[in-house]
């Protein structure tokens, strides 16, 4: 069977998808773990191979640079640990040491929710396993989460209870920005 002719405009979108895929995987390892990871640790929780794993690193640690991003990715003897810059470490030590009626458990799972929002419940539930069911549940029982059926699962984004919760304060204008995308998207379809 011959393989179909690809234009070079389709094999960049495939190469860029490939790419975005490969950089949510490895930013999503790093997160969960919270500890240094080394090469065999990353080929087996990512199912890659390392010279995309090495290229993925680096490209998310640029992208970080750029953006002006509070994360950042560690590197130290062959292994690699996402963490947040320095001058953001006190309100994290304010957090961790703090009481919470959130389990650590509960807190990863809803850091990730807020980290990677809008996100399916299905790749949550494949990142932290079906006790992130009862998370979820938690959440949106608690006004903190939104949930919108999308085919088998639901999109999970945070709601404006989240960051009142949280004494969050958001960006009015960024809402209404996105709010006026999501309209503009809703009167083409």
């Amino acid at each position: 069977m011959e393989t179909p002719n690809i234009s070079s405009k389709t094999q960049r979108e495939i190469d860029e998808s490939k790419e975005k895929e490969a950089m949510q995987m490895v930013e999503a390892v790093l997160f969960v773990s919270g500890r240094y990871l080394g090469m065999k640790d990353l080929i087996m929780l990512s199912d890659m191979n390392p010279i995309i794993i090495r290229e993925t690193i680096e490209k998310l640690q640029d992208e970080y640079e750029e953006r002006g991003s509070a994360l950042r990715i560690l590197e130290k003897n062959e292994m690699w640990k996402m963490d947040i810059k320095p001058e953001f470490s006190g309100i994290i030590n304010k957090l961790a040491t703090g009481s919470s009626e959130f389990t650590k458990a509960e807190q990863e799972t809803l850091a990730i929710i807020a980290f990677k929002q809008p996100i399916k419940q299905s790749v949550i539930i494949k990142i932290r396993g079906n006790k992130g069911y009862d998370h979820i549940k938690k959440f949106s029982e608690q006004g903190l989460i939104k949930k919108k059926k999308q085919g088998h699962t639901h999109e999970l984004s945070l709601s404006d209870e989240f960051y009142d919760y949280f004494n969050v304060e958001q960006k009015k204008q960024e809402k209404e920005a996105e709010e006026k995308t999501e309209e503009g998207h809703t009167e083409e379809n």
